[in-house]
């Protein structure tokens, strides 16, 4: 009999090679995970599971939030609400050399808020803000790669589906999580402002001042910002502050979205009937996407290969830190392979039981666990560093999602110039990982005192 580990590379090697052959990422994982458990226990296992499975794990309430929040991000899209948010933003920054830069990203920010998808928000930044850039004469490696990088931030800033995802794989309160990586999201932000700063500090001409002094603009520009604002406070104030919990925050959130754009006179009946579509589509996939991942987890867990990767890293000796930094460079080396999402659903059910056992096994400390804190804040900590080097996949050749987006929507500016101008905001987020290391009350702050 094969051991665990050679059937487990093996497996996940004839996964990537699919993956790699353009099989979309849900039909290998069932492909894979089906066949595996066949090949283990028999056809009749394999059946009984297809029986209950899909609705096993499409009935669980928490998952009724991800329709919500892609619906409020495909809404938030078809309204403007990122027109005004660039204008807004361009409107406080532009006159700075580097301004209109530093606006795409803060604008970025405020659509990953609503949105909490990356490519939905590098694909619509990039539609808004990529005319005004070339307009005033920015670098193409500066302009495309400041909105390729801008377009992580809808993952980490709350909410953001790829969070929630990884809140019901580990067991985490959803709250909590949104709670944990708002810090660490108001940091990416201000590194990426503090990148463009230095970039056009060493190279002047890559970012020239752009924005206008008129006052009059200025203010009906500022005004634009307050109905973003109010969404986002009262979807996430809603959810911090208890009065409901993420699904119905999710409807209010679609709602006042859908307010907003039929006030604006952008939201007709056809765009609403082309948003659900998408909504449906999106959901579909990442419920597809779901299922694959549980069949893959159920493979691995009846060939052991979780519990003896485990073992394999408990009888190394490695010190608990160690072993989350190299977990951590994993899913970076992996971010460059597949998408974020099914690199969380994927990676995660394996990486979680070892740090798991890591913090209460043979490293008890004094203190009370092997990381100095509880499983419940591992949990969270490692959540959102785990989401902070997923981002980075999307950067990062050779698949780098949204500098794949980003280019098609600039053909003039060739792909190697837009790898080149996101590598600055690579290494901003490399610091901010390391800060978030060495100091975990930064992400465990906030969930500490909502509690």
């Amino acid at each position: 009999m094969t051991d665990p580990v050679t059937l487990g590379v093996i497996a996940l090697v004839v996964l990537v090679l699919l993956i790699a052959a353009r099989m979309p990422i849900a039909y290998s994982m069932i492909l894979v995970g089906g066949v595996g458990i066949t090949l283990i226990n028999g056809p009749a296992l394999m059946l009984n599971q297809l029986k209950t499975l899909a609705y096993g794990q499409f009935s669980i309430y928490d998952l009724s939030v991800v329709p919500m929040f892609v619906l409020m991000g495909v809404l938030a899209g078809r309204s403007g609400l990122s027109q005004a948010l660039f204008r807004g933003a361009n409107a406080w920054f532009g006159w700075l050399r580097g301004g209109t830069a530093m606006a795409a990203i803060a604008a970025c920010a405020g659509f990953g808020a609503v949105a909490g998808s990356s490519l939905a928000t590098a694909s619509t930044m990039g539609k808004v803000a990529l005319p005004e850039l070339k307009r005033f004469n920015y670098s193409g490696a500066l302009a495309t790669g400041s909105l390729a990088a801008g377009g992580v931030l809808g993952i980490l800033i709350p909410p953001s589906v790829v969070l929630i995802v990884y809140a019901i794989i580990v067991e985490a309160n959803i709250v909590t999580m949104f709670a944990a990586a708002l810090i660490p999201g108001i940091l990416a932000v201000i590194f990426f402002l503090l990148t463009i700063a230095l970039y056009v500090l060493v190279r002047p001409e890559a970012g020239p001042a752009g924005g206008s002094s008129d006052r009059e603009e200025f203010r009906e520009a500022t005004l634009g910002l307050i109905p973003v604002l109010v969404i986002f406070g009262i979807v996430l104030g809603g959810i911090y502050g208890g009065f409901y919990n993420p699904t119905p925050a999710g409807a209010v959130g679609v709602f006042l979205v859908w307010v907003y754009g039929t006030f604006r006179g952008q939201l007709r009946i056809r765009d609403m009937i082309e948003s659900l579509k998408e909504t449906a589509g999106t959901t579909g996939m990442i419920y597809l996407i779901l299922l694959g991942a549980e069949l893959m987890k159920i493979f691995m867990s009846r060939i052991g290969l979780p519990q003896a990767t485990a073992e394999w890293i408990l009888a190394s000796g490695y010190e608990p830190m160690l072993v989350m930094i190299l977990l951590l460079i994993a899913l970076i080396f992996l971010g460059c392979l597949m998408d974020s999402l099914s690199m969380i659903l994927l990676v995660i059910p394996f990486f979680w039981p070892v740090l798991s056992e890591l913090n209460g096994g043979i490293y008890q400390m004094a203190e009370g666990s092997g990381f100095g804190m509880s499983t419940e804040d591992l949990k969270i900590w490692f959540g959102i560093l785990a989401l902070i080097v997923v981002e980075l996949g999307l950067i990062t050749p050779p698949v780098g999602m949204n500098v794949f987006v980003i280019s098609a929507m600039a053909k003039d500016v060739p792909m190697l110039e837009t790898f080149k101008g996101v590598a600055p905001f690579f290494g901003a987020e490399i610091v901010r990982v390391v800060i978030l290391l060495l100091f975990p009350a930064l992400t465990l702050w906030l969930p500490s005192v909502l509690q």
